[in-house]
């Protein structure tokens, strides 16, 4: 047992083992949920997640050493996120037609977004700096984060809490918008963007390149949309 932690002790101190066990640890998760047969409770980020923050919790690993691995994967946040762009190119004419029904979707959206969270966590009795790190839940996380510090709220409860959502979203959301009989893959991936940012989108592409098309932009739209609406609503509320 000696002997292996001090091979631990060892291989932690390259950032490429973090790199490396996220991965593993992805890949894991993608087996699972293709041996389910798709399950959407076996949704792959969801199992690399458990199965990363176990391994971290039992060798004593802090995040900051975690994340000098995989911050590498964290980069390419950027580039995947503009990649989205390719195919909402290619249902632009789609976009286009739809314009209207996007622009009242998303106001709908945000608000119901922001207002829901800000509700619930005041009921449950959550603290004021809790309730800023909760309204933005719904937009992808460099934005939260930003929003939340701008407020004065805790930036890194935002990040947990907006990784929760889109989780929750990716996992729940499809199987919502069947039982109540959506079946349009635009606003299916509309909702499932705006709901839960680039989980949610991930999710949208595996069902349609359509529903992946108005995920990826209704996830840009609703942080935009959040960020103008969101301070605005804060100060006029309290």
């Amino acid at each position: 047992m000696r002997d292996l932690t001090q091979i631990w002790v060892y291989l932690s101190a390259s950032p490429l083992l973090f790199l490396t066990l996220t991965l593993i640890a992805f890949q894991f998760g993608t087996w699972i949920y293709q041996r389910s047969g798709g399950l959407p409770l076996f949704n792959p980020v969801l199992i690399a997640v458990i199965v990363l923050v176990a391994l971290l919790s039992l060798t004593g690993t802090s995040y900051e050493t975690y994340f000098e691995g995989a911050q590498f994967v964290h980069f390419l946040l950027g580039p995947a996120t503009v990649a989205l762009a390719i195919p909402l190119y290619r249902q632009f004419e789609r976009v286009r037609r739809s314009a209207l029904a996007l622009g009242v979707s998303l106001i709908c959206g945000s608000l119901t977004a922001i207002v829901s969270a800000l509700g619930i966590g005041w009921l449950t009795g959550a603290s004021h700096d809790t309730l800023m790190s909760l309204a933005p839940k719904s937009v992808t996380a460099p934005v939260a984060m930003a929003i939340t510090e701008q407020l004065g709220g805790l930036p890194s409860l935002t990040a947990v809490l907006v990784m929760l959502t889109g989780i929750t979203g990716a996992i729940l959301g499809p199987m919502l918008l069947t039982l109540i009989g959506v079946s349009d893959w635009r606003a299916r991936g509309f909702a499932l963007g705006a709901a839960s940012h680039g989980i949610g989108t991930a999710r949208a592409l595996q069902e349609s390149e359509i529903a992946g098309a108005f995920s990826g932009l209704a996830m840009g739209l609703n942080a935009l949309a959040t960020a103008i609406l969101l301070p605005l609503l804060w100060r006029l509320v309290f």
